[in-house]
């Protein structure tokens, strides 16, 4: 049994817009949010997808809602569900926190001043380690707690997919990232994936997950 899923991250927020940590936290679509919810539909149009899901994100299931107000190959009758396996990461203690400020905190006892600085030195899966470390409730996710959470969104989508499935999944840019350094850490995830940008993952008859490509949005690319 093989399958794809398209991860699409969500449409900006005012978080996003404000250079705000968002994880856990939830914040409205701005105006061109909804825009790249439609963007990203129109792209997706003409894939008949067998599943919708979102994680249990406001933002994530308004994007996945404008996606499919755009598709004409899928079932009429085709809802989407929450999936909160793939929720974004959960940043504890640094949730609605300035992006700038947070990451420094984080990162000096290690040298770094950036997200960047911190995955390029060590590592995306040492940044959520980092991260809970540093939190003072501990509420934040280590990386042993992330792909816990992840790995049984994972394992319900194999329950659930047939052979030949397209499945729309509509998630967060961190966990994009994750997930690419995780089955391509030769891709450079220094790069963001952008506010209704797809990324494509193939699961192969054995259970293996290949990435397909990342942080594609150009209206002129193949889906």
């Amino acid at each position: 049994m093989a399958y794809s899923i398209y991860f699409v991250r969500h449409g900006q927020t005012y978080l996003n817009r404000y250079n705000k940590i968002q994880g856990w936290c939830d914040s409205p679509l701005t105006p061109k949010g909804i825009e790249d919810g439609h963007q990203a539909g129109k792209r997706l149009a003409h894939l008949n997808f067998a599943h919708a899901f979102h994680s249990d994100t406001n933002r994530a299931a308004r994007t996945c809602r404008y996606i499919l107000e755009e598709n004409v190959a899928s079932s009429e009758d085709l809802t989407p569900k929450a999936l909160p396996s793939f929720r974004e990461q959960n940043f504890g203690y640094f949730e609605g926190s300035d992006t700038s400020q947070a990451w420094l905190m984080i990162g000096a006892d290690h040298g770094c001043r950036t997200f960047n600085d911190i995955i390029t030195k060590y590592s995306i899966e040492k940044a959520r380690d980092f991260t809970k470390e540093v939190d003072p409730f501990h509420d934040a996710e280590n990386n042993a707690e992330y792909w816990q959470r992840v790995d049984q969104g994972f394992e319900y989508l194999d329950q659930i997919a047939s052979d030949g499935d397209k499945i729309l999944l509509v998630a967060h840019s961190t966990l994009i990232r994750s997930l690419t350094s995780r089955f391509a850490p030769e891709v450079d995830i220094t790069v963001s994936p952008k506010n209704g940008s797809v990324t494509r993952f193939d699961v192969d008859d054995n259970g293996k997950i290949k990435l397909a490509y990342f942080n594609r949005y150009q209206d002129d690319a193949k889906y």
